[in-house]
């Protein structure tokens, strides 16, 4: 047990003060402070030293500098043990600090809503984390803490040990300290970072909340937890059971296509992180049947993006089949109501969510590997006509369509499309002609009578040979959108003129492994 006596407390957020000063008062824990903070605790009526006069040291340099002194320091790092420490104390006229009461200049609330980088630097705190990393080393003797959600902790400790703190509870609230330093450090870091456009710094910082730990990972052996680097992950759960890991990595999946589709527009059927289903028909109803014929069989059980809010009818539909999850830029109440009749039936809002400006990570071995994320919006500058055949301005609009779906399809990928919804999905082929073998059977399989109509295909790389584009063909299709960089491009562009094939090149290629 360690007896506090002396306390300094010096806060940005000072909510939820007043309960925990007067538990303070109770066992006659003497006070210090500063600036904004020392004029709070005097308007809830108790008494406080100001640390100018603690220190006999003005504040000075417009308040950067306020607990920087030896006298604060050497209070809070003494080993109360250690007679040399005591003699040193003595002689200076220092005395022991006990308890440290800090958190930090909200830097990431204002570096996040603030284009002033004077004023992001202004927020920098160094005086907080500096006590707080003091504190938290010689915890043996001093209690650290660095958050108000840590108020009723410190509340109880003082009042079951009559003032004291446990050598356990110091501990805990040390490795809290250093969390939160740590995590401090990073947001500045990367904020640096950016502003100088440094993105693969010799030393990467990584930072995230806790937003909650999953029943297990992507099987019952495995432990797992979902972080994420702001506050929360702007997707909201309204209904159904707790997310597992895959549900997340499935969500995330889906979430990536349906927010690349046109403004309230477009549903995504995912299933084990690959959509087995999309379209972007402008009847929303429509839209989810053409996305589930795409592939019926792999959509039960699987997850279900919608662009758009979801409604009563759309609702009747979703509530047809067994699915895992339902995802929405907003749910209707009556629609809402319909969903809820099924207990396990997970329900999400992603209306807040926005994808710009995200960047990959992947993590094996001990080792990180960081990209951007594949976000590009496409427009037809970025694809070439190749064919003599040329494609109308539907056809052009389709390819690009399925094209940006074969982006999010496990590499090697083949989607084949009609009008503006997928008819057949081929992924994660370790080679790309299986990959269109497998798309063509499942439109062969779920659509019935298509011949007549203009089957269009994408593939996320080129074909390194004729045999991949001419299976497309004689499975009917008409005209093919591909990157280019083969060494066979002029094979694949002959095939294509000699059978009246449309054919498009895309500037960029588009794996995901």
């Amino acid at each position: 047990m360690k007896n506090i006596k002396r306390a300094l407390i010096s806060v940005s957020d000072k909510s939820n003060l007043k309960t925990l000063i007067k538990t303070m008062k109770k066992y006659n824990i003497k006070l210090i402070s500063s600036g904004g903070t020392f004029k709070k605790i005097k308007k809830l009526g108790f008494k406080c030293s100001e640390i100018s006069k603690y220190t006999n040291s003005p504040e000075i340099l417009d308040g950067r500098v306020k607990t920087l002194h030896p006298k604060i320091y050497a209070g809070i790092l003494s080993k109360r043990k250690n007679k040399n420490h005591k003699f040193q104390l003595k002689k200076h006229k220092f005395e022991e600090i006990d308890l440290i009461i800090v958190n930090f200049y909200p830097f990431e609330k204002i570096s996040e809503k603030n284009n002033s980088h004077k004023r992001i630097i202004e927020n920098i705190d160094i005086g907080g984390p500096a006590m707080a990393r003091a504190a938290a080393k010689n915890y043996n003797d001093v209690t650290i803490i660095t958050s108000p959600t840590q108020y009723d902790n410190l509340i109880n400790q003082l009042n079951k040990n009559r003032g004291s703190t446990t050598l356990e509870f110091r501990k805990k609230m040390s490795e809290e300290a250093f969390v939160e330093t740590g995590y401090y450090d990073s947001l500045i870091t990367n904020y640096l970072n950016k502003n100088s456009k440094n993105r693969f710094p010799k030393k990467k910082l990584f930072h995230g909340n806790l937003i909650e730990e999953l029943r297990y990972g992507e099987n019952p052996h495995q432990i797992s937890a979902i972080y994420s680097n702001k506050k929360d992950l702007k997707i909201k759960q309204i209904h159904g059971k707790k997310l597992s890991y895959n549900n997340y990595n499935d969500i995330f999946c889906a979430l990536k296509i349906s927010k690349s589709l046109p403004k309230n527009k477009g549903t995504v059927i995912i299933k084990h992180t690959n959509p087995c289903g999309v379209s972007i028909n402008n009847d929303h109803v429509k839209s989810y049947k053409l996305a589930l014929k795409s592939d019926p069989v792999s959509a039960f059980g699987g997850i279900v993006s919608c662009n758009f809010k979801i409604k009563k009818k759309l609702a009747i539909e979703l509530n047809k089949i067994f699915l895992e999850i339902i995802i929405g830029n907003g749910i209707e109440k009556n629609a809402l109501k319909i969903l809820k009749k099924k207990k396990n039936l997970r329900i999400i809002d992603a209306n807040n969510l926005n994808l710009k400006n995200t960047e990959n990570f992947l993590s094996n071995f001990n080792s990180i590997l960081v990209q951007s994320s594949d976000t590009k919006v496409f427009s037809n500058k970025d694809f070439k006509i190749v064919s003599k055949l040329k494609p109308n301005k539907k056809t052009l609009k389709n390819l690009i369509f399925i094209f940006n779906v074969c982006r999010y399809v496990k590499s090697n990928a083949i989607v084949l499309g009609k009008d503006d919804a997928t008819v057949g999905i081929g992924s994660g082929q370790p080679n790309r002609l299986d990959s269109c073998k497998i798309a063509i059977n499942k439109m062969k399989k779920f659509q019935k009578n298509h011949t007549d109509d203009e089957i269009i295909a994408a593939s996320d790389a080129f074909f390194p040979f004729v045999d991949g584009i001419e299976s497309l063909v004689q499975a009917g299709v008409t005209a093919i959108i591909q990157p280019s960089g083969s060494i066979r491009d002029k094979e694949i562009i002959k095939f294509a003129n000699k059978t009246g094939t449309i054919l498009v090149f895309s500037k960029t290629r588009h794996f995901n492994h």
